[in-house]
């Protein structure tokens, strides 16, 4: 397969307002706007997608909101986004933030449509962890 481009598409019931937050906290930019989706780049190669689950493009059966999904960020300094969107940003974390034995200090918030992010820098692990980890 000559894959072109991969991106997640959240089905929820808040384009408008999932559109806005990820612009808005996460430095997404619109390439295409529509009342039932919203496709969104931030440079230089993220992507993501919201669509509105009651849409006709999603096969009857499946229209339902996304549930379960966690979006990861990785990001240089975890300690200053927990900063910038808990602290100053009034997003409650729904997982405060701490430092993992597997290898990463990170945070979680809950999103618009209950959909959550998980802000992590990655960090050494433990010995136990370490052998896990796949060269």
């Amino acid at each position: 397969m000559a894959k072109t481009s991969f991106y997640p598409v959240i089905c929820t019931d808040t384009v408008g307002e999932s559109a806005d937050f990820f612009r808005r906290w996460f430095d997404f930019e619109s390439t295409f706007e529509s009342d039932w989706y919203v496709s969104l780049r931030r440079e230089p190669d993220l992507e993501l997608a919201i669509l509105d689950h009651t849409h006709e493009t999603i096969p009857d059966g499946y229209r339902s909101r996304a549930q379960g999904l966690i979006l990861n960020f990785e990001v240089e300094d975890v300690d200053a986004e927990y900063e910038r969107l808990v602290t100053l940003g009034r997003h409650p974390a729904v997982l405060d933030i701490r430092t993992e034995d597997f290898g990463q200090r990170h945070f979680i918030i809950a999103g618009p449509g209950g959909i959550l992010i998980d802000i992590i820098t990655p960090t050494p692990p433990t010995a136990e962890f370490e052998q896990q980890y796949v060269e």
